[in-house]
């Protein structure tokens, strides 16, 4: 049907499930052409890699190499021609519809359609609209920019001297030639589309795919995304709950899956209720896209976060201690990104740790926060195998003194809670144990999560970390019961001894002043013993209740000239094991053994 003038005989004899077959056809070639490339890898490359070492073995792995890229390339071709007929035939059932529609309403009056489109309508005897015994017939040539409904009194060109027709059939007429047309000219236009989408899909000359080659796969697969954007887009549950969204996923075939994962990856990378697996395939393959885009916008921002992306990707690509698996990826906001180690649908304990006061998708997220969540993961796997730690951003946490803010917490939270419920519905597990970890801020985000209707999704356990208060003033009000809810608190962490509103004066002029070093002293000086921190009840409290573990003291802010370091080290193994080993224990749902510290 591309590059032929397209009239509405066309499109009435238009079989979609031609379209549907061939996409089918090319859907099977896209699938073998990857089978073909992980046999190469697994089965020819791998083999040789691990048993011959010659100058011969190593020209015979290149030719291997370049055998693979072509599988690659193969796959992800035709993938993308498979994903431009399914959203042509698609995309063309409308028109086609609404033109049969038409033909069947010119039938059932007795009109005549032509050849180019236009309406001929019999003579009206009788009364007619302007009383008249009877009105001579006539032809309504339609149009694509008029109205479908055309007023009754229509003024049809051509009638002798212009007047209003007082024919019935001709309004009729010419609201079935207009329908026509609007069929015939839509369908043109999504024909014409796809016309120019298929004739990019072309390979060039020679077996080697290169990198300008690879590059171009990129270009291919945009120019898809973009014309099948309307085909793709519809359906997707975007507005539904977490467990809606997995029954939408479950319900597609495996065809239309992959055309998500790999022709439209942030549809669906990000969507809470989709299982981690297909999230980490459509984010991987959505992350150069993403990289490009902030390589062509530039910036300071956007460098910021092309580091971070960079780093991202080198990250999955390396060998890991534990399964690394990317959740989400985002640049809205400070950027977005959610990373688990280990898999979060098939472990039985599975944490969820929101960072807190100055992360954003940085390269200190990348080289400093996710590496608590590896440490995490790597801690509890010690006790359960089954164990998973997720790191999460997905939310824009404060930057700077607009901590003294609960307006980052109050729109983090339902995100949070979002994501918790989808890891609660895609679990393979009867029962999993999950917990919240907030750290920092992210401590006051987790607690406003729990204050939402039903809580947060799932949790069994609530660990918070370096807390400068949670919302709340006691630990039974986070919704998990006051003995599943625990707290690690560094007698030099400054952060934990914010001064509250009502406290100190001199606390807060000290945060805005000095940051939170500064309050930690006035704080101190203004107020001795006082639990009562900036976002309500101090959590190591005795009057808060809930269960505090030890952690290490670490550097004072000043006098060790520590500045935040007693604040950041809880996860890390090397400078707080103590703590490190109580939140790996309690990640994997093993309390004994915890050790634990006197209230403040």
């Amino acid at each position: 049907m591309t590059g032929t003038t397209l009239t509405w005989q066309l499109l009435r004899d238009l079989k979609p499930s031609a379209l549907d077959d061939a996409g089918d056809g090319w859907d099977e070639v896209s699938g073998r052409a990857d089978s073909d490339r992980a046999m190469t890898d697994r089965a020819m490359t791998a083999k040789l890699r691990e048993t011959q070492k010659s100058e011969s073995a190593g020209a015979a792995l290149k030719r291997l190499e370049r055998l693979s890229r072509n599988f690659q390339y193969l796959h992800t071709e035709t993938g993308l021609i498979r994903t431009a007929l399914n959203g042509l035939a698609s995309e063309l059932a409308g028109p086609q519809r609404q033109l049969i529609q038409a033909l069947e309403d010119a039938e059932s009056l007795n009109f005549t359609v032509h050849v180019d489109g236009s309406v001929s309508y019999p003579a009206a005897v009788g009364e007619t609209l302007l009383g008249e015994k009877e009105a001579p017939g006539g032809s309504a040539r339609g149009s694509a920019l008029l109205p479908l409904d055309v007023p009754e009194l229509n003024e049809q060109p051509g009638f002798p001297g212009g007047r209003f027709n007082p024919n019935p059939n001709a309004a009729k007429a010419q609201a079935i030639a207009n329908s026509i047309a609007r069929a015939v000219q839509s369908a043109a236009e999504i024909d014409g589309r796809y016309a120019k989408a298929l004739s990019k899909l072309k390979a060039a000359k020679g077996l080697d795919v290169t990198r300008a080659t690879l590059k171009d796969v990129h270009h291919d697969t945009a120019a898809v995304r973009s014309t099948a954007d309307t085909y793709l887009r519809h359906g997707v549950p975007q507005d539904k709950s977490p467990a809606e969204r997995k029954e939408w996923w479950d319900g597609l075939t495996e065809e239309q899956q992959q055309e998500y994962l790999e022709v439209a990856p942030d549809l669906v990378g990000n969507l809470d209720g989709i299982p981690g697996v297909a999230r980490d395939e459509a984010n991987r393959n959505y992350l150069p896209v993403l990289i490009d885009t902030l390589e062509r916008q530039g910036g300071a921002d956007a460098q910021t976060k092309l580091e971070a992306l960079r780093g991202i990707q080198t990250k999955i690509h390396e060998p890991s201690k534990v399964p690394m698996y990317l959740l989400g990826i985002g640049d809205e906001g400070n950027g977005r990104a959610i990373v688990a180690y280990g898999n979060p649908d098939t472990s039985r304990n599975v944490s969820a740790y929101v960072p807190g006061l100055q992360t954003k998708l940085n390269t200190d997220f990348v080289d400093e926060t996710l590496q608590r969540g590896m440490d995490t993961a790597i801690g509890a796997r010690g006790y359960d195998s089954s164990s998973a730690a997720i790191v999460w951003l997905g939310y824009d946490a404060p930057q700077d003194v607009d901590v003294m803010g609960k307006g980052d917490a109050e729109r983090g939270a339902p995100a949070y809670n979002n994501f918790m419920e989808g890891l609660q519905v895609t679990n393979e597990n009867k029962d999993p144990h999950m917990t919240a970890i907030g750290h920092s801020y992210g401590s006051l985000t987790v607690g406003t999560a729990s204050q939402q209707d039903g809580g947060i999704p799932g949790a069994d356990d609530v660990i918070l970390l370096g807390s400068p208060g949670t919302g709340v003033d006691k630990a039974e009000d986070l919704g998990v019961g006051k003995e599943h809810v625990f707290v690690g608190a560094a007698e030099n962490d400054p952060v934990t001894k914010l001064p509250s509103k009502q406290q100190s004066v001199a606390g807060s002029l000290g945060l805005l002043v000095g940051g939170p070093p500064a309050a930690y002293v006035a704080g101190d000086i203004a107020d001795q013993g006082d639990d009562d921190l900036y976002f309500g009840k101090d959590p190591a409290s005795e009057a808060f209740g809930a269960r505090r573990f030890m952690v290490d003291d670490g550097p004072r802010p000043i006098l060790d000239h520590g500045g935040f370091d007693a604040h950041s080290q809880y996860f890390t193994p090397n400078k707080d094991a103590v703590s490190a080993e109580n939140i790996a224990q309690i990640v994997a749902g093993d309390r004994e053994g915890l050790k634990w510290e006197e209230y403040r």
